[in-house]
């Protein structure tokens, strides 16, 4: 069959028209589409692009130098290189990545967990390097493997300043100490730069730098780092003489209130800190409260002449070494038929100090305690500063009012008996305390006469006399003013039968004192342990070293072997 004609199929003619209407609607959505991403919105195209060889990376910011009062360094910050990862850029081989665990100790395994991590941008394999191992990782050449500039913090002083700077961490953030306590200031702000890399992820060319880092404030202390080292020499001869489980010791200015020295045993070596734990760490000077014994005996007697009740030459009747109150007994370690107010303190005696406060108000004690700047803090900015313990005068009672009067049932920590005693040392101005280098000195705060403080001081000046408790506390060609402190140690509900916490406080010289020293050890154990025989001596070769170095005139006659050979006299440091 044969067909002659076609067969043609006509569509509707508003379908076409449809038809070219979708066609034109979805090129004119693509134009623009087009049109917004690269003239009106064109960051999310540019973004795209530079992820593929484009990376902002940060800067590190130098941290701030810690140097004493004379410039000489504390606490630098070195630099270093770290080794990081990219991993999605990383394209080692497994040769490549043995010779890598190799050279920065660690295992293989966990490399290859970090860069198989969910982290793909970013990873650290190994902080800190050594310049050799760093440049060895280099020669590998490995894609995605990168060093970081970093800083590393170093210790000149070791072990010597340990407590008083504390230390920083991995990412150079104070962790301890001074460090800790001006992180903010130290620290800078860390900066960034924007780089260009290979299609092997290596970094080819800076491009710009988006932020300069900013380094951290250098900063000055009060600490004098020849008179630390006398300071931590004699306290570390004196554990070890005496067998002490611990000590401290503090230096003040007496006229500015800075703290010149500051030493804490047994220390740690900031720069090896692997057998680091907290009772090495521990600033025991600032954190550590303790009974301060007899230490605490001239505020007593301050407190009652200012009351005006009792005068130096007055006399108090001690006989027969005991007073009773209660139930309880006070006792003194050798017996005097009358004492003045003045031998009070020279002797020592428990009973004497006992009945002074006991003719006293209990809020007139309290005030000149509470005055005097104990329980509270002294205001150094030291982290984790202990403010002491001084309960509220309305809850004692006659016996512990007594026991008040020469330190028990009070707690007070090294800087604080330091800072208090400068209450006698500056005429009766209570200094401020400060770890940084003053330009010029704070002011004082008044908390007793002139007359009170140079009678008290008088007082003081005997204890280191022949005579008195720690005639070992004597320095040759100075007067000597201080205090002996001997105390049972806290145990359970009472006190330890033979464990105990030996003081001595003291400034020189003692016509126009200078400098304040404060020193404590803990638990002697070599037979000894009234503080004019173990702490006194220390006292007496820092403050000795310390008169010297800084060309102090003499305001006494240079006779301390005469003075020394009467140390064996018997009876002379009842001091509990």
């Amino acid at each position: 069959m044969k067909f002659d004609h076609a067969i043609y199929l006509v569509l509707p003619a508003g379908r076409s028209r449809l038809l070219l209407a979708l066609l034109l609607l979805g090129l004119a959505a693509l134009a623009g589409r087009a049109a917004y991403l690269q003239g009106m919105n064109n960051g999310f195209l540019q973004q795209k692009g530079e992820s593929r060889y484009s990376r902002v990376l940060e800067m590190s910011a130098h941290r701030g130098m810690i140097t004493d009062r004379h410039g000489k360094p504390l606490a630098i910050s070195t630099p270093v290189e770290s080794v990081w990862s990219s991993p999605q850029d990383m394209h080692a081989t497994p040769e490549q990545l043995r010779k890598l665990a190799n050279l920065i100790d660690v295992d293989i395994k966990e490399i290859r967990r970090r860069i198989d991590g969910p982290q793909r941008d970013f990873v650290y394999l190994k902080r800190h390097l050594s310049p050799e191992v760093a440049a060895r990782i280099v020669e590998l050449d490995m894609p995605g493997i990168f060093l970081k500039r970093e800083f590393r913090r170093y210790y000149p002083a070791g072990e010597l300043t340990a407590h008083v700077l504390g230390f920083t961490d991995v990412d150079d953030k104070g962790q301890e100490g001074l460090e800790l306590a001006w992180q903010e200031e130290l620290a800078g702000k860390p900066g960034s730069r924007r780089v260009i890399k290979d299609r092997k992820g290596r970094i080819v060319e800076d491009v710009k730098s988006i932020r300069a880092p900013r380094s951290g404030q250098d900063i000055a202390l009060s600490i004098d780092s020849k008179i630390q080292y006398f300071a931590y020499r004699e306290l570390k001869q004196a554990m070890e003489t005496h067998k002490a489980k611990a000590g401290g010791v503090v230096v003040l200015d007496a006229q500015t209130g800075e703290v010149l020295a500051l030493v804490n045993l047994p220390a740690y070596n900031p720069n090896n800190r692997t057998s680091l734990n907290g009772w090495r760490a521990r600033n025991r000077a600032f954190t550590d409260v303790f009974e301060p014994g007899s230490t605490l005996k001239p505020f007593t007697i301050a407190a009652a002449l200012e009351a005006g009740g009792i005068k130096p030459d007055t006399i108090f009747e001690t006989a027969p070494g005991t007073f009773s109150i209660g139930k309880a007994t006070i006792r003194d370690s050798h017996k005097e038929d009358a004492l003045t107010v003045a031998q009070v303190i020279q002797k020592s005696s428990n009973v004497g100090s006992a009945k002074i406060a006991l003719s006293l108000p209990p809020q007139t004690l309290w005030g000149m305690l509470n005055d005097a700047g104990f329980g509270t803090s002294t205001g150094s900015g030291f982290p984790g500063e202990a403010g002491g313990k001084l309960r509220p005068y309305r809850t004692w009672r006659p016996i512990e009012q007594a026991t008040m009067s020469y330190g028990h049932g009070i707690a007070v920590s090294l800087l604080q008996l330091a800072r208090a005693y400068t209450l006698f040392s500056a005429e009766g101005e209570l200094k401020p305390i400060s770890l940084l280098k003053l330009e010029s000195p704070s002011p004082g705060k008044r908390v007793i006469s002139r007359d009170t403080a140079l009678a008290v001081s008088r007082m003081l000046e005997m204890v280191a006399q022949p005579g008195g408790t720690a005639p070992q506390a004597q320095v040759s060609g100075y007067r000597v003013a201080g205090k002996t402190g001997t105390a049972h140690k806290l145990e359970g509900n009472g006190y330890a039968k033979n464990r105990y916490l030996s003081t001595f406080v003291g400034y020189a010289p003692a016509s126009s004192p200078r400098f304040v020293i404060a020193v404590m050890l803990d638990e002697p154990s070599a037979g000894k342990y009234f503080g004019g025989v173990v702490a006194a001596p220390v006292f007496s070769r820092l403050m000795d070293g310390t008169l010297r170095m800084r060309n102090v005139p003499h305001d006494a006659p240079a006779d301390k072997d005469k003075v020394m050979s009467l140390t064996a006299a018997p009876g002379l440091n009842g001091d509990v």
